[in-house]
């Protein structure tokens, strides 16, 4: 799959362009934090900031696909240093905290969307190379959407460690501003590649463009990957929590390294498989695994035990995401997919913050442990929902009893459900 001609052309800029993805958030935790003195404060701003991404994003997918990933880009990251550079003097200057707020909201909302356009790549690049192989390109492409969740999890590992380091050894406004400088030269970077970016889906006169959240499938996995985020989010906080109640405060980041690490090493090992169930059926069971592991995170009695239950917990994620964006790309016609995806990317941000929210009053109110029962509940609804309404997970055209994915994308002539509608 990394031989297909071009490909570390966008790659290289692109794990530049989404490595701020990660460090936003505790970028601007650290900096209200220093500047205001409150928690409460911080973690309000990093909030908005994460609900503008995951509610804009989608939009700025939809404008890629019509008008061009560099068209959108261009202008994104421009807006998005002057937004992340208003917050740190606001902050600086210990400006009330609804001025915080104004400055977050643009920094979210624009927040590259590179990850979403890197897998767009991929499905247009895959089906050039093998146009008369389709079995072939659907093996490299669940390889590539592999590839994509292992580098997700990289980046959400090192990008708030990054962020951390810069900003206790410099300066706390020394990380955010790192965060902008790395978003405006990757993201310039990667809009640079104009010869390896999906073609361009332009409207046309008379004919309608329908939403990709308006296929229900689409909303179906929005709403597993928003339970996906509330495990990430309550993570977070309730490992912080828990080492620190038992006296081991530093054994937080081996803790949380653990379930990522797990989540990258079940993201290479599922990306060698060639999977023969179809994609629908391995949703379903890589999200009961989910569940099963959050669901004994609250009853660990150690940081040995709740680490083996992180380990099984992180063995799901990436087999969950990988086989989510696989499913989704089935779902919508070509001109919108980097939306689709996009609106997976902003579910995770949106159950992040949210999971991270309720987890906290959780430990502020019953102890470390109950915030654990965050990713279990917001799990097990999700897998509830799944279950419930699989259905919805089969590409239009499709026998009812298989799953057009990327290990079953044989037919051309599939339709279509997401597209471009007569009006």
């Amino acid at each position: 799959m990394l031989r297909t001609p071009g490909a570390w052309t966008f790659l290289a800029p692109a794990f530049a362009a989404r490595l701020p993805y990660a460090m936003l958030s505790l970028g601007i935790v650290l900096l209200v934090l220093d500047t205001h003195g409150s928690y409460g404060t911080a973690g309000s701003v990093a909030a908005v900031s994460a609900v503008a991404q995951a509610f804009i994003g989608p939009q700025t997918g939809r404008l890629a696909d019509r008008y061009g990933q560099a068209a959108v880009l261009v202008p994104t990251v421009i807006v998005h240093a002057i937004s992340v550079g208003a917050l740190i003097a606001l902050a600086l200057g210990h400006a009330p905290v609804w001025t915080l707020f104004l400055a977050a909201a643009p920094a979210g909302a624009s927040v590259p969307q590179v990850g979403a356009m890197v897998r767009s790549r991929w499905v247009a690049k895959l089906s050039e190379e093998s146009p008369a192989a389709p079995a072939l390109s659907a093996a490299k492409l669940n390889t590539a959407f592999a590839f994509e969740s292992v580098t997700d999890e990289f980046t959400f590992v090192i990008g708030p460690v990054l962020a951390g380091a810069i900003a206790t050894s410099v300066n706390p406004s020394a990380g955010l501003i790192a965060e902008a400088a790395l978003t405006v030269v990757g993201g310039l970077a990667f809009a640079a590649q104009r010869r390896t970016a999906p073609a361009r889906h332009p409207h046309e006169p008379g004919v309608r463009r329908v939403s990709a959240l308006s296929s229900p499938g689409v909303r179906l996995l929005a709403g597993a990957f928003l339970g996906v985020g509330t495990v990430f989010g309550a993570m977070q906080v309730s490992v912080t929590a828990f080492t620190e109640s038992v006296g081991q405060p530093g054994a937080n980041g081996t803790v949380y390294g653990i379930f990522a690490g797990g989540s990258m090493l079940a993201g290479v090992l599922y990306g060698m498989v060639a999977w023969r169930r179809a994609a629908r059926h391995r949703m379903l069971a890589s999200y009961a695994l989910l569940v099963l592991g959050c669901s004994t995170l609250w009853a660990m009695p150690n940081l040995v035990a709740l680490s083996v239950a992180g380990l099984v917990c992180g063995l799901a994620i990436a087999p969950t995401l990988i086989t989510g964006y696989t499913l989704v790309e089935t779902l919508v016609a070509d001109g919108a997919k980097t939306e689709a995806f996009t609106w997976l990317t902003g579910a995770i941000g949106l159950g992040l913050a949210a999971g991270s929210t309720v987890a906290g009053r959780l430990i502020d109110g019953h102890g470390p442990s109950a915030g654990f029962l965050v990713p279990m509940a917001g799990a097990g609804l999700g897998l509830v929902a799944l279950v419930s309404l699989r259905h919805l997970l089969v590409a239009p055209g499709a026998p009812s009893t298989v799953v057009a994915s990327a290990g079953e994308r044989g037919s051309a002539t599939q339709p279509q459900l997401v597209g471009a509608v007569k009006g």
